[in-house]
């Protein structure tokens, strides 16, 4: 016959139950009928499961649990399999109930008993599917054993391993052919190339690397910029791209697809939003389409520095050059659990929280509000380093009047510029396209219900670039 269910099951099983409730009876039945073997017996029954419950308790079984995922990284909206293997490294015996917990995003956690009927060696496999609709890093674990003794008269659960992080990267979308390089090349079919005796006025400086000759020190340009610099004079046969990804909260914390929150592995939420999530996947989508075609990449932020330094799920965080496959995923692993930063970005929430109390209210947008400045010299001396080696492609937010003549002189630096603002109301980006489009971008708006690759095909289509005018440059120094 079952327990009841307000009996608590995490002590004893029924069995151990069912003993301690014999035990009781055959008390009563001593007291009554006056016999000693009654109560005896009686002792037995009750001694008999709290012994094992305090072995269990004691002499706590080890296991070792191999966790693989496969795919790893996985995309998302892709399956990968997670292959479990389960073994005891310990003394002891008897069998264990276990369960793989995972974040409530993936349904119901998958429950197996431990010897599996395949076990082989002492080692117990199991395999089960994750798929996610959503980009970011999950932990995946801990398995939690509920052990019994060997009689099955209690119960003992807990935690036998760690659990490891899932990350699930953004999925690239097929872009179409597009112009990119211009005169510089054509999707990576002609080389860009340095001439091997450049003259001053065309010479590509770069920083000093050990081993470089002190007779290619270019003087002009290391006291420019503060920092030992050499003249670039290798041939080059790999042409170049440079992506600048806005990222800041102030850009896209508006409208319908305003910050919302997706779990992170330590429990925090990323702040994310609908328009940002678009622009994450137009990133990886632009990245994956130029490394297709041969481009070594550069991904930065909108202040010069590298687009993942923030994001917990880099590999290389300081890293702003990428080419290959190899590069190619390190881009994607990095845009996993990548967020918005700036006012409300949570981590640095909680780090001025304290400072900001004291000050009041007008001292809290302060330091919250505190960062580097958006498309300021920092972005544009890093354009200048590899002007007109291959177009630059800036994946925007809203963004105002005065960012826009910031960001407009940087078309200069490259063989074509082309900027795509993700925003909730287009139309009403149309005098910040006018400024860029002054400035030699082909600039466009679009909705984050628009496709990915409709975005990009909107670059192809015959719109007129005007020179750079006056007002460009007049606004240039105004903004900054």
């Amino acid at each position: 016959m079952a327990l009841p269910d307000r009996v608590p099951r995490h002590l004893f099983t029924q069995r151990g139950w069912g003993m301690i409730a014999a035990g009781g009876v055959a008390v009563g039945a001593a007291y009554v009928m006056g016999r000693r073997d009654l109560l005896t017996l009686a002792v037995l029954l009750i001694v008999l499961p709290l012994v094992s419950l305090a072995g269990i308790r004691l002499v706590k079984p080890r296991f070792r649990v191999y966790r693989e995922f496969t795919p790893s990284p996985v995309e998302t909206s892709a399956p990968t399999t997670v292959r479990l293997a389960v073994a005891r490294t310990g003394s002891g015996s008897g069998s264990a109930t276990m369960e793989e917990r995972l974040p409530a995003r993936f349904g119901e956690s998958p429950a197996f008993r431990f010897p599996s009927r395949s076990a082989t060696g002492g080692t117990s496999r199991y395999e089960y599917h994750l798929r996610s609709a959503q980009r970011g890093q999950f932990l995946i674990g801990p398995v939690t054993a509920e052990f019994t003794d060997p009689f099955g008269l209690s119960l003992h659960g807990q935690a036998i391993d760690d659990g490891d992080i899932l990350t699930v990267t953004p999925a690239a979308v097929v872009l179409p052919l597009t112009g990119l390089a211009g005169a510089r090349g054509n999707d990576g079919v002609t080389a860009t190339r340095i001439r091997a005796n450049p003259s001053d006025d065309d010479v590509m400086p770069r920083e000093y690397r050990h081993g470089d000759p002190m007779r290619r020190v270019h003087w002009a340009a290391t006291a420019r910029h503060g920092d030992l610099m050499v003249r670039q004079e290798e041939s080059v046969t790999t042409p170049e791209a440079t992506v600048i990804m806005d990222h800041r909260y102030g850009a896209f914390n508006g409208g319908s697809g305003g910050p919302a929150g997706q779990a992170g592995p330590d429990g925090h939420q990323l702040a994310t939003s609908g328009t940002f999530e678009w622009s994450v996947v137009a990133v990886m989508s632009i990245s994956a389409h130029l490394a297709e075609r041969n481009y070594a990449l550069r991904l930065l932020d909108t202040g010069g520095g590298p687009a993942f330094l923030r994001s917990p799920s880099a590999p290389e965080p300081e890293a702003e050059e990428y080419s290959g496959a190899a590069g190619l995923q390190s881009i994607a692993e990095s845009l996993a659990a990548i967020q918005l930063t700036g006012s409300h970005h949570p981590h640095r929430d909680n780090a001025l929280q304290h400072w900001a109390g004291r000050v009041g209210a007008a001292g809290e947008r302060a330091a919250l509000d505190a960062g580097p400045e958006a498309f300021d010299d920092l972005l544009m001396d890093k354009l200048s380093a590899h002007r007109m080696r291959g177009p630059v492609i800036a994946v925007l937010g809203t963004l105002s009047r005065m960012e826009a003549f910031a960001l407009a002189p940087a078309a200069g630096y490259a063989t074509n510029a082309f900027a795509v603002i993700v925003t909730e109301k287009p139309g009403e980006s149309a005098e910040v396209l006018e400024v860029l489009r002054q400035g030699g971008w082909r600039a466009v708006a679009v909705a984050p219900a628009v496709s990915v690759a409709s975005a990009w095909s909107q670059f192809d289509q015959d719109v007129a670039v005007p020179a750079p005018s006056a007002e460009v440059r007049r606004g240039t120094g105004a903004a900054r």
